[in-house]
């Protein structure tokens, strides 16, 4: 049966930290400039209906550091679920390529490109998560902080598909994860029973920023309204305008907390210019590692 990365909830414990030292590994024959290719003569098709620089650069840029070829197809290029059935899509990239990265609006279009591929299908995010984001995230806290024991990771924001990640790793790795957002803009309910069914993280949900800081180990943030949320910006900004990440705040947590944001940030609505310049912001440590965090992903994925 072919292996995909759709959820971090549909890998082990072990899995998940074996992906964190292959991405180690990996960072360092990157950075090293090691001649490493194992996926020479192979292709991976790069479908965006949601457009990013980011997962764009990273994906084709490891892809190619690691011998092989990355095609990228955008909107006008491919209409998920529009032009042509999905399922018809999997199974002809399927034939041509030899994984497919994809990053939609709609979770079930990734899950239905899956079904019917029998090649790896990697989520490049979804509205209703993102898997590789985590996944490097935690990668650079794990660098950061050397060890992921009593971890309180707090995040500031809209309950969206980046809450929804955190939430499935806090089902598989131990932690207290808080949800710290407006009243209304809560994550999935579904997603947060996951983490009381798995008994191995304590979750909070809270409405109050400076209470909820106190002790955080990272506070992390995104920006309040996602792509295809735009229409709401205005609004959005007075609903969050307390939930703003700022020097203040940071220095709440009564610790040295670590800031992220999964980027790209829209500096002085979310979190200010001060807080990104900090010696607490470890966004880019973060952003690079979504490039060493997918390498491990697809090498893991081709092996398996």
């Amino acid at each position: 049966m072919t292996k995909h990365f759709l959820h971090l909830a549909d890998y082990t414990a072990d899995e998940i930290l074996g992906l964190l030292n292959l991405a180690k590994e990996l960072k360092v024959k990157f950075h090293k400039k090691e001649k490493y290719k194992p996926f020479k003569d192979r292709s991976l098709a790069m479908i965006f209906a949601k457009p990013s620089a980011r997962t764009r650069v990273s994906f084709e840029t490891g892809f190619e550091w690691m011998g092989g070829n990355a095609l990228f197809l955008g909107p006008n290029d491919i209409g998920i679920g529009k032009r042509e059935a999905i399922k018809d899509i999997s199974r002809l990239f399927a034939r041509y390529n030899d994984m497919i990265m994809a990053r939609l609006f709609d979770h079930k279009h990734i899950l239905e490109l899956a079904e019917y591929s029998n090649v790896p299908v990697i989520n490049g995010l979804t509205d209703y998560n993102h898997p590789c984001q985590i996944l490097a995230d935690i990668l650079t806290v794990l660098e950061h902080r050397e060890s992921l024991k009593d971890l309180k990771i707090v995040y500031m924001g809209d309950g969206n598909n980046i809450v929804h990640s955190w939430l499935q790793l806090a089902s598989i790795l131990p932690m207290h994860f808080v949800c710290c957002n407006p009243s209304g803009f809560d994550p999935d309910e579904k997603t947060v029973q996951m983490v009381y069914g798995s008994q191995i993280s304590t979750f909070e949900s809270s409405h109050d920023p400076n209470s909820a800081v106190k002790d955080a180990d990272v506070i992390y943030t995104d920006v309040w309204a996602s792509m295809g949320q735009k229409k709401e910006e205005e609004e959005r900004e007075k609903i969050f305008a307390d939930f703003q990440v700022t020097m203040e705040l940071l220095e709440r947590t009564g610790k040295e907390t670590l800031f992220m944001h999964c980027l790209p940030a829209e500096r002085g609505r979310e979190v200010t210019d001060e807080v990104m310049e900090s010696k607490n912001s470890i966004v880019f440590d973060e952003a690079e590692n979504r490039m060493h965090a997918q390498n491990a992903v697809m090498v893991y994925l081709q092996g398996s």
